[in-house]
């Protein structure tokens, strides 16, 4: 079924690429959520690969890839560690959208491109606790002070993913004297920036999404690069389907496992494997159906999205694919429990990491409240403008 979406020969080749490192980053995985540490080894590896530079555009050195094909490594780098795809996947994702939509001055863009080629990694912080997510619209309690030196930054950020690797920190803040929030480039070795290690969830244990915390940090004047009209930015952003994909990754991963469970386990009671019993098969056909039905949904929207003629039609799609696909595989990932039974329990088992993590992806943004809000929100505008 995946191959049905590979199109092109680069396709094959950085999905070969992966291909290639899969059994190290694969054989740590366990280790990473059990220790609840970040994935080095992967890490180490995918900068070995040239991970970072892969949506960086190919004017500015780097290998252009798509939001499609960025869709097809990170799923397929998920169903190896999900941790490792989720906490990679942000950087391929902001410099994606920095770079499509010139974001920044060229000058800085053409100065950052060096530092991604050279394997940097950058993450947006912009979460905190008072606020939530930033989609929903929260001013950021974090400031930002105009000095001689500078901008003076102080404030605290969660969910910070990847923060043990991150070289540079694109932080929000709240800017008094515009009335404005701000993004600011912010390198790690900035004096009075420090991570809190304080990351200690159930699921997705190994992004190390720890506390940012920035005390009379200052940041030069040209690294205040974005003022977006938007807390969340507010345009179209294929570049966040880099989400979705990870957890699609994590229901191929737990369909295998349950065909591999299926096709091998045979109780005394019975004459052959578990796969050759009818209501085995029904959940393993359900599992193959939801799969079908996200990666049609998944891609479609990526390829809509790369096209310069259909990406001006896309309105709610994005959001559309992030919840399609998320609760998709959060019933896949059920469903292979159900063919596993009991021993999907077991601490030695991968279903209870996949089961785990894959719920994570209810509380990556967009939220599904405000996904289905906007759809009845649009039809109901529309429905209205048709009838006036």
């Amino acid at each position: 079924m995946k191959n049905l979406f590979v199109k092109t020969e680069r396709q094959r080749f950085w999905l070969g690429q992966l291909a290639a490192i899969a059994e190290p980053i694969k054989s740590k995985a366990v280790e990473v959520d059990e220790q609840s540490r970040f994935p080095f080894e992967a890490y180490r590896l995918l900068l070995q690969m040239g991970y970072p530079q892969l949506t960086l555009p190919k004017q500015y050195g780097g290998e252009g890839l798509s939001v499609y094909d960025m869709v097809l490594v990170q799923e397929t780098l998920a169903s190896y560690d999900e941790n490792a795809s989720l906490s990679l996947g942000w950087t391929l994702g902001v410099v994606g959208e920095i770079y499509e939509t010139k974001l920044w001055t060229e000058n800085l863009l053409t100065a950052f491109a060096e530092e991604i080629k050279g394997g940097a990694i950058i993450n947006r912080a912009v979460s905190e606790a008072a606020t939530g997510s930033p989609t929903r619209g929260g001013r950021p309690g974090t400031t930002a002070v105009s000095t001689k030196d500078g901008w003076l930054l102080n404030g605290r950020k969660i969910f910070t993913t990847a923060s043990p690797v991150l070289d540079y920190f694109l932080t929000s803040a709240w800017i008094e004297e515009k009335q404005q929030i701000g993004f600011f480039l912010i390198h790690k070795d900035s004096k009075g920036l420090s991570i809190e290690e304080n990351w200690e969830m159930s699921a997705m244990r190994g992004t190390s999404s720890h506390d940012l915390v920035l005390k009379d940090v200052v940041v030069a004047k040209e690294h205040l690069v974005e003022l977006p009209s938007h807390p969340s930015g507010g345009k179209i952003n294929g570049w966040i389907l880099h989400i979705p994909a990870t957890y699609l990754g994590i229901a191929q991963a737990a369909r295998d496992y349950a065909i591999h469970f299926a096709n091998h386990h045979q109780p005394n009671s019975l004459n052959a494997p578990i796969s050759t019993l009818p209501n085995v098969q029904q959940l393993l056909g359900d599992i193959e159906l939801k799969l079908h039905q996200a990666r049609f949904v998944l891609y479609g929207v990526a390829e809509a999205y790369d096209d310069p003629a259909r990406r001006g039609l896309i309105t709610n799609e994005m959001a559309v694919a992030k919840h399609t696909v998320t609760n998709l595989a959060i019933e896949i990932v059920d469903k292979a429990m159900r063919v596993v039974g009991a021993k999907s329990l077991q601490l030695t088992n991968p279903l209870q990491r996949y089961y785990r993590n894959v719920r994570a992806g209810l509380h990556n943004p967009p939220m599904d409240d405000m996904t289905i809000i906007k759809l009845a929100t649009a039809a109901i505008e529309q429905k209205k403008l048709s009838e006036s």
